[in-house]
């Protein structure tokens, strides 16, 4: 089964494509193709967009489904005209949030992603941990680690950078990534860099096939690629993991989303804001 979504905002539309995506999610056996539709903030944009979602309806035969934060209830006036099964993100949490307050709210477009003071300092944050995140990506700079929230480590290729950086992009952590090579596992000490701040260290690994297939990619047909090698770097980089103690999750069939927010919770790594 295949459905067309669209997401409709008067503002940037984060709001309404990150909750639909979200309720979407549950529906696994269904295939669903997703249109971002933002600043539809006057009536000629309100019409075009019927358009659209009426020729969607017919092409598809089915209604498409629109999940929306249309704060001005004349443009709302016009998309209901659409053939489409509207969801109102505002008005559905919105009125009862206003029952049990007893305020009115102001139903303002953009105040999600309005920039003020606070939200300032959160950005200020956010770009500093990025900065911190790349600068001390796969064992490049040593000498910060007393800085870092997070040392993340793991065998080349398990998925150390990609994490640290959505870690610092979406939660504001000090994530540094050491990357444990060959002749590290020929010890069976932490690399000496990484002794001071056993602490802080947090490890990744993954399935040898996946692990085997990822370097293919980089290095096809090489020492580096070969099964074999990923069996043994992945087997050893476990055993160093146990013998020191080190808490670790299986990169292979997760998200780097629910890597982070696994790897937050088992170390008890306070977020410095909430993700966008």
């Amino acid at each position: 089964m295949k459905r067309t979504v669209f997401f409709i905002s008067d503002g940037t539309g984060i709001t309404a494509e990150a909750l639909g995506r979200s309720l979407l999610a549950q529906f696994e056996g269904i295939q669903f193709e997703l249109i971002t539709q933002p600043y539809i903030n006057n009536a000629e944009k309100a019409h075009k967009l019927v358009q659209l979602i009426n020729q969607t309806a017919e092409k598809d035969g089915s209604r498409p489904l629109l999940i929306d934060t249309i704060v001005d209830q004349s443009i709302r006036s016009i998309i209901s005209l659409s053939n489409a099964m509207t969801m109102d993100v505002f008005s559905t949490f919105l009125a009862p949030l206003e029952e049990e307050l007893g305020a009115h709210s102001s139903y303002s477009v953009g105040k999600t992603h309005a920039l003020t003071k606070e939200k300032e300092d959160t950005y200020k944050a956010r770009i500093d941990s990025v900065h911190y995140a790349l600068d001390n990506d796969d064992g490049a700079r040593t000498h910060h680690y007393d800085q870092a929230d997070l040392i993340l480590v793991g065998v080349s290729r398990c998925g150390k950078t990609p994490t640290c950086i959505y870690m610092a992009l979406q939660f504001g952590v000090r994530a540094a990534n050491y990357p444990i090579t060959e002749d590290d596992l020929l010890d069976s000490e932490l690399p000496k860099a990484l002794r001071p701040y056993r602490h802080k260290i947090f490890g990744l690994t993954i399935d040898p096939e996946r692990l085997a297939s990822i370097r293919n990619e980089r290095r096809p047909d090489s020492k580096y690629s070969s099964l074999k090698q990923c069996i043994r770097e992945v087997e050893e980089v476990e055993n160093l993991y146990r013998r020191h103690r080190i808490d670790f999750i299986d990169s292979t069939h997760h998200s780097i989303e629910e890597i982070s927010t696994r790897i937050l919770s088992q170390a008890g790594i306070e977020r410095r804001f909430s993700p966008r």
